[in-house]
């Protein structure tokens, strides 16, 4: 009964492409450049650069995600 009614809830809710509709297109150059831009001012040789830019560019793009999805719960919930 219960997964019903939040299947039901969920059928009213529009669907669109993320990407599409709130332009974080913009975010992957963004996410690239900051993270090779921060790895290059701790390290000379190229490897340790992109290890570095590698784990960075993770790390700022999971915090991006967690922040939207949080915005996104909260605007639900308004």
């Amino acid at each position: 009964m219960i997964l019903a009614s939040c299947l039901a809830s969920l059928a009213i809710l529009p669907i669109t492409p993320l990407l599409a509709d709130m332009d974080l297109w913009y975010a992957l150059p963004l996410i690239v450049s900051v993270s090779l831009v921060c790895a290059a001012t701790r390290h000379e040789q190229i490897s340790p650069i992109l290890n570095h830019a590698v784990r960075f560019g993770v790390w700022i793009a999971v915090f991006m995600g967690a922040v939207m999805t949080l915005l996104t719960l909260m605007s639900w919930w308004a």
